[in-house]
């Protein structure tokens, strides 16, 4: 029996709950082994960014060469690309593996507000990234930022944010409404077969670093289960539904703590 695999591309936060680190501690908890190919060292924690490194380009595409020409990869999930350069590397990795079961989150800003991609990558991340993923998974203020427009202060604006993001190519958007406002969170899913609103109730909670990492994660692992798209994103809008739920169960760091990846395992 084949064991269900997924791979992070993404960066590497030190202090344990976004990137890299979320990535695989999701992987873990839904039963699917995670490999990485890292882009970026951060030096962070849970009150902020204080130092990015970016991994030089070659060294990117050397992790993508290690881990695809071995490992028989169901999903990919990209991350943190802080750089044009790295976007051009990982999209020529992609099509030279012909990896097509990718989900992208475009990540931006990190919960701390710290700026996690230069300016001058957004295009890049436009014309290079979005064509080639099956889903992308941005928040209100990311695709906002994508098309250039105020962030969506609807469901309605979200649902017309995400038609005009499908237009750059993705076969399906996601797009979160955890920045939103009201008693639930309101996700739009577009894809081929029209839009679904995936609706939880908002739960109020300081400790809510590494949402977005985690939630594009569950659905790669998803994936790499075998689940169809609407299904893998369901399932895991209900796993961070509950990681959120159960985070003040944890006492981590003296900021905005991270969701509890392994609440249906730890006791």
């Amino acid at each position: 029996m084949k064991t269900p695999i997924a791979v992070t591309i993404a960066g590497s936060d030190s202090g344990g709950g976004a990137g890299i680190q979320a990535d695989l501690k999701t992987f873990s908890a839904l039963g699917v082994y995670g490999a990485s190919v890292i882009t970026a060292l951060t030096a962070q924690n849970t009150l902020g960014v204080s130092g990015i490194h970016d991994v030089p380009p070659d060294f990117v595409a050397a992790q993508m060469g290690a881990v695809f020409s071995d490992l028989e990869v169901d999903a990919v999930k990209i991350g943190m690309l802080s750089r044009p350069e790295v976007i051009e590397t990982v999209a020529l990795g992609l099509d030279r593996y012909k990896l097509s079961t990718v989900v992208l989150d475009p990540v931006m800003v990190a919960a701390s507000g710290d700026r996690l991609l230069v300016p001058e990558a957004v295009e890049s991340l436009r014309s290079l990234l979005l064509p080639r993923a099956l889903l992308i998974t941005p928040n209100l203020p990311e695709a906002a930022a994508l098309l250039d427009v105020a962030p969506a202060s609807s469901v309605a604006e979200a649902r017309a944010q995400a038609e005009r993001l499908l237009a750059f190519g993705p076969k399906a958007v996601l797009v979160k409404g955890g920045h939103g406002e009201g008693p639930e969170s309101v996700d739009v899913l577009l894809d081929a077969d029209g839009f679904v609103e995936l609706r939880a109730p908002r739960v109020v909670t300081r400790n809510t670093h590494g949402t977005g990492c985690t939630l594009s994660s569950a659905i790669a692992a998803g994936l790499a289960k075998g689940l169809g798209l609407r299904a893998a994103v369901e399932a895991a809008k209900d796993y961070l539904t509950r990681a959120i739920g159960r985070a003040d169960e944890l006492a981590i760091g003296r900021g905005h703590g991270p969701v509890h990846h392994f609440h249906a395992v730890w006791k």
